[in-house]
């Protein structure tokens, strides 16, 4: 009895770092979980004329200081704004693009 309790303890000794390896190996086959995300970058092609919706809108930036981006006064019922780099003269009441400075 002695014998087999000897023989069961080594054959489990022997078996543990089998089944270690065994175990690690299906983790190295299993596929790497990727995400991906779907980023857009939107450049808009301005143009005289375009009319700019309230959802464009929100997206700009009122330029009030004028003279500091070396701008012209802007006439009664339009004002500047700026997208991104570029400086848009648009009218107050309709939203259509009069005049594009494209920024440096």
């Amino acid at each position: 009895m002695k014998k087999l309790f000897a023989v069961l303890l080594s054959a489990s000794f022997l078996a543990a770092p089998l089944v270690a390896a065994t175990e690690a190996s299906a983790q190295d086959h299993r596929r790497p979980v990727v995400v991906e995300r779907d980023v857009h970058v939107t450049k808009y092609k301005w143009s005289r004329g375009h009319r700019i919706s309230p959802a464009e809108r929100r997206h700009m930036q009122d330029v009030r200081d004028y003279r500091r981006y070396r701008l012209s006064a802007p006439p009664r019922g339009y004002r500047w704004v700026r997208v991104d780099n570029d400086y848009l003269l648009i009218g107050t009441a309709s939203g259509v693009i009069s005049n594009i400075i494209a920024g440096r």
